[in-house]
């Protein structure tokens, strides 16, 4: 099969729908027999549903129709799957297995394949079958005087690469970088060296890359990283050998990766993306910023669209992107409607913009505290935030909260979200803040549990804590 034969329409639409449902189904039975092979953010979905493979295939199959051939077709699914699978589940021979089953569903006369079911799944098993396509590899050369990569990049170009990276090969003057030999060394690459002078190591490169395919004959694509540009000759000579380049430069904070065969470029941040909260975190920041826009407009209804804009700015995180790893079927405004006993959403029409509100936290009367926990105990209750000095005080502070807030509850537990809400509104900081201000991480919960006056829990809907009687 070539890498960019290109299909009739009717026939690529039957193929897109053969990938598409192999992947839903391979998903699904991957997740009955072994959910740690599933990648973590997507565990909780339920993958045997058929709403969810509903939605996932109407994804693929969307993605799918818009790619120009079979190549493309099939590095666009193995994208998918390596942010669907946990990287042990990538890295192993039965990935390899799945790559090659999709492979024959992209041929025009559609082949029985191994069914990736529960019965017969096994991650570690290896692969035997003479009639399956004669393997590849994929090839990094590297002048590391000119381009510095680290492991998280090299990982982004080896999911570029359709075959697995197994030969790295770095060019420098080792003398004068240090101890970055024993780095690379320490990360499998074989190192070369070269003497002081310019384009030195590039010279060196474009002269073991241009046979480099003669000491490897199983080389399918080649990496070829430096943001010198004199490196087109060496590019030329692979293609001509028929071998994939891609063309690895750093341009400012952006790592570009050019197909010089499709012509195609990919780019990639170079920047740090924040973590992802759990969903407690998210709630409890979104209710602190929710509070404190209401307290600053004097309204009660805040846009969506201005939540949506305060997160990003406080969080460097998009509303969509949180939705997307704990709900990936969900819309961002979904979230609100799924905690109705923390948020409130009105639309005055169909097409007008979606408003938040906070259900009301009933005020905490800081003079009845003559029979409570803490007064019992002679310790005075901390008035504004200059009065929490240390982590006593602020354990003190939230008992006094946990304590109003739970007066009204049967169950004796509150939301820990709520908590931080009233932090916020009594104290005027997020209680995430103060405690990473203290050293104490910015896990609220994980806080909570090294206080000794409190109980938590995890319940479906979050975090709870109550008091310790």
């Amino acid at each position: 099969m070539q890498d960019s034969l290109s299909l009739p329409v009717t026939q690529k639409s039957v193929n897109i729908n053969a990938i598409s449902g192999h992947i839903c189904e391979t998903l699904a039975s991957i997740q009955q027999q072994h959910p740690e092979s599933i990648a973590e953010k997507y565990r909780k979905t339920l993958w045997h549903k058929a709403e969810s493979q509903s939605v996932l295939k109407g994804k693929l199959i969307a993605r799918f129709s818009q790619v120009a051939d079979t190549r493309s077709l099939l590095a666009t699914a193995k994208k998918y799957l390596q942010i669907l699978l946990a990287p042990e589940f990538v890295n192993s021979p039965q990935f390899s297995k799945l790559l090659l089953e999709i492979q024959q569903l992209t041929s025009t006369q559609k082949p029985a394949l191994p069914s990736t079911n529960a019965a017969n799944f096994q991650p570690n098993a290896n692969i035997n079958n003479g009639s399956q396509p004669e393997a590849g590899i994929a090839i990094l050369l590297l002048d590391a005087e000119n381009l510095q990569i680290d492991i998280e990049t090299e990982k982004l170009l080896q999911n570029t690469c359709l075959y697995p990276l197994q030969i790295k090969v770095a060019f420098a003057n080792w003398r004068s970088m240090g101890k970055k030999d024993a780095e690379f060394h320490e990360r499998g690459y074989q190192l070369i060296h070269v003497p002081p002078g310019k384009d030195s190591a590039d010279l060196k490169m474009a002269t073991v890359g241009a046979s480099i395919f003669v000491h490897y004959p199983t080389a399918k694509e080649i990496l070829v990283c430096s943001s010198d540009q004199a490196l087109t000759h060496l590019r030329n000579t692979l293609q001509a050998h028929g071998l994939t380049v891609y063309q690895v430069r750093k341009q400012g904070e952006y790592l570009t990766v050019l197909n010089s065969k499709t012509g195609e470029t990919e780019k990639y941040s170079l920047v740090s993306v924040p973590e992802i909260p759990t969903m407690e975190e998210f709630i409890t920041n979104l209710k602190e910023l929710t509070k404190a826009e209401q307290e600053r407009t004097g309204n009660q209804w805040v846009k969506l669209s201005r939540l949506s804009a305060l997160y990003q700015e406080n969080y460097n995180l998009k509303l969509s992107q949180v939705a997307a790893t704990h709900f990936p079927s969900m819309k961002a405004s979904d979230i609100f409607l799924d905690y109705p006993t923390e948020f409130a959403i009105h639309k005055t029409s169909e097409n007008s913009q979606i408003y938040i509100t906070l259900f009301g936290i009933n005020e905490i009367d800081r003079s009845s505290s003559s029979n409570t926990l803490i007064s019992a105990k002679d310790i005075a209750i901390p008035e504004t935030l200059s009065d929490i000095n240390s982590i006593e005080d602020l354990e003190i502070a939230i008992v006094k909260i946990v304590e109003s807030l739970s007066a009204a509850s049967t169950i004796g537990y509150v939301f820990v979200s709520n908590v931080g809400s009233e932090f916020h509104r009594l104290y005027g900081k997020p209680i995430t803040q103060l405690i990473k201000e203290f050293n104490l991480g910015n896990k609220f919960p994980k806080f909570l549990h090294s206080c000794a006056s409190l109980k938590v829990k995890k319940t479906a809907k979050g975090w709870q804590v109550g008091l310790i009687k």
